[in-house]
């Protein structure tokens, strides 16, 4: 399961990882899996539980079970959010249909796993995620820039001029990818399989709500960076 790219905190220390599922053996072949990574695990078999553990184990991701006992897997994460309004969520469930897949994402999960799934796939989703939310990794690259917009892939910071700009993780994958394509024109199929490593059935109003949210925090009061082409997708470069 692990490759050749080791990741970990920005101190050197190892990622931390919250597994929450009501199956306890589900949990614990999760956990086990990511242990091999390398990674700390703590595990919470309740929706109580799972912010409670938040809070005091200070995760770097969650793999989080849609339907607990308690209270369902959304609900963890607004609380949870509320705290820790950064932290990568894979979201984790038994239910396949297109709609819960934007539900979750558009709640503020990053990513999202069905049952059955094999682990080696929950290892790279969380992989992805630690990426987007900035995990130190050995093929450290440079600052992208274009016109008066940089991103910093090693502290994950964001200018635009001397304005410090704060994403989330996926918002931050979203701004990269379109700033390492700048005057290339992505369309949203692209955007999908790039940024959510897979599409959604035509479900396009995804990436069309998080390059609202890219435009709220970027180009609010500025001069536009993101521009729209209509049938043909978005494309990102200096203000004119």
């Amino acid at each position: 399961m692990s490759d050749t790219e080791t990741l970990s905190r920005p101190d050197g220390s190892p990622l931390r990882v919250l597994v929450v599922d009501d199956e306890v053996n589900i949990a614990e072949l999760i956990s086990l899996a990511l242990r091999y990574e390398g990674w700390q695990v703590q595990m919470a078999h309740t929706g109580m539980k799972a912010v409670a553990a938040a809070k005091e184990f200070e995760p770097d991701a969650v793999v989080l079970d849609m339907m607990l006992p308690d209270f369902d897997g959304l609900e963890v994460l607004r609380r949870v959010r509320v705290t820790q309004p950064d932290l990568p969520v894979v979201f984790l469930t038994a239910k396949d249909a297109v709609e819960d897949r934007v539900a979750g994402l558009t709640a503020g999960g990053d990513d999202y796993v069905t049952k059955p799934f094999s682990l080696e796939e929950v290892v790279a989703r969380l992989r992805g995620m630690m990426r987007r939310a900035g995990a130190r990794r050995q093929d450290a690259s440079s600052v992208l820039s274009v016109g008066d917009l940089r991103l910093d892939e090693d502290s994950h910071e964001v200018f635009r001029g001397d304005d410090e700009i704060s994403l989330t993780a996926t918002e931050f994958e979203l701004l990269r990818y379109l700033m390492r394509n700048q005057r290339r024109v992505l369309s949203k199929a692209q955007i999908l399989d790039r940024v959510w490593n897979y599409d959604f059935g035509g479900q396009a109003n995804v990436v069309e709500l998080y390059i609202s949210y890219l435009r709220k925090k970027i180009d609010a009061g500025r001069p536009p960076m993101i521009h729209t082409l209509r049938g043909a997708g978005y494309v990102l470069k200096p203000a004119s």
